[in-house]
């Protein structure tokens, strides 16, 4: 159990620590060709660590209420009764940080040359490219978004119906690359490269994965009708030109090959009737403002929402397109057990990433001085407890498919 002294920060420390030392789980595979593929549940709920999030619940209790957070987050969520929520409730989740590291082979080392600015580390690979740290903080909270994502979805990895035998998986600005090894050890004939403008990845890896430093932007040197899956999250903050990302993708991916996008909105709305956040929010005017940030360096957050994604696939030859859209609650209000602690992960990540996020969109884009972005975060981080606003953000899973002949 979380104890009441712990903080929104303390735990991301726990959950990330956790998930480094945490044994390799098989997540549930794909056994089904169709566009309305549904993958199985993994039960138990678990946290980053392995241990169940819900251990006095039997699985078949762990797999209700988790088929109930999927639905409710597609559809509606149920908020909590504020009459008894206090403000700041940290949910009734326990955080654990045992477990133990498995590996094979270590991976080849690579020069890593970075830049640092306003006290953060940046990639220096293509430099100004990607606007956010490549420091062990931000990759902390990058490891603790997987971990989140994970949990909303049922642990599943993947929507896109890719089959029980992948054999060549692409994932595209891989990160620490956690997506890409746990993807490794659920399909162990497949072979899985993760590419990323920063060496960050860990040494020690599964026979079946690898890394390279790349731009996805860049002219793809891969061969052709090569990966039978492309998988891409949370790049909405880093692509500007989708299109051609897609017109790539389609080029190398294998006749019935699957792309697949997990992109967050960060938009945040409410869950009250009538949907919108008060513009003086200060959260929403965090977001307006880090939006005009990225604006101004080429990048749109808004490509992540109305339809965007699934037209440009579409409209580059993709066929099967399936948008999904699940809502990321933003705090502990919802009602639902899992959604609780989806939201109470989520809420950490975006206040443990504030100054991450900030500071590059504020300063290269918009002309601020440091000291400028710190004062601006201070009333956001205060209004991120605002469970009374009802904030979520919206996830966008998007995936379709090379046609077969």
């Amino acid at each position: 159990m979380q104890s009441q002294g712990e903080t929104p920060s303390s735990v991301a420390d726990k959950t990330a620590d956790a998930h480094r030392n945490a044994p390799r789980q098989t997540m549930c595979s794909a056994s089904s060709s169709s566009t309305g593929y549904e993958p199985q549940l993994a039960s138990p709920l678990t946290h980053p660590n392995g241990a169940s999030i819900f251990p006095s619940l039997s699985t078949s209790e762990q797999e209700a209420m988790s088929r109930e957070a999927l639905s409710q987050a597609q559809e509606a969520i149920v908020a909590d009764n504020f009459d008894e929520q206090v403000v700041h409730d940290e949910s009734d989740a326990g955080y654990s940080s045992d477990g133990f590291s498995s590996g094979s082979t270590s991976a080849e080392s690579s020069v890593r040359d970075y830049l640092y600015e306003n006290g953060r580390r940046y990639h220096r690979f293509r430099e100004g490219t990607y606007n956010f740290p490549n420091d062990d903080v931000e990759q902390e909270r990058e490891d603790m978004k997987h971990a989140m994502v994970r949990l909303l979805c049922s642990q599943k990895l993947h929507f896109a119906p890719i089959g029980q035998h992948p054999q060549q998986v692409l994932d595209m600005g891989t990160g620490t690359g956690i997506w890409a090894i746990e993807m490794g050890d659920q399909f162990p004939s497949a072979h899985v490269l993760g590419v990323d403008l920063s060496p960050i990845q860990p040494d020690w890896l599964p026979p079946n994965v690898r890394f390279l430093v790349d731009d996805v932007e860049s002219t793809w040197l891969y061969p052709r009708n090569h990966f039978d899956y492309i998988h891409s999250r949370h790049t909405v903050m880093a692509v500007r030109d989708w299109r051609r990302l897609f017109r790539q993708a389609y080029e190398h991916l294998k006749p019935g090959g699957w792309i697949e996008l997990q992109e967050i909105h960060h938009k945040p709305r409410s869950a009250r009737p009538d949907g919108n956040m008060p513009e003086n929010h200060a959260v929403a005017r965090f977001w307006a403002r880090v939006n005009e940030g990225l604006t101004a360096l080429g990048i749109d957050l808004d490509r992540a929402a109305g339809g965007f994604l699934a037209q440009s696939m579409g409209d580059e030859g993709l066929v099967n397109v399936t948008e999904r859209v699940f809502h990321v609650p933003i705090g502990t209000w919802p009602k639902n057990k899992v959604l609780k602690t989806v939201g109470l992960y989520w809420r950490t990540i975006l206040l443990d990433g504030l100054q991450a996020i900030a500071l590059g969109p504020l300063t290269r884009g918009l002309g601020w001085s440091r000291d400028e972005v710190e004062l601006f975060l201070m009333d956001v981080r205060r209004a991120y407890h605002d469970n009374g606003a009802l904030m979520y953000m919206p996830l966008h899973i998007v995936y379709a498919q090379k046609p077969e002949h």
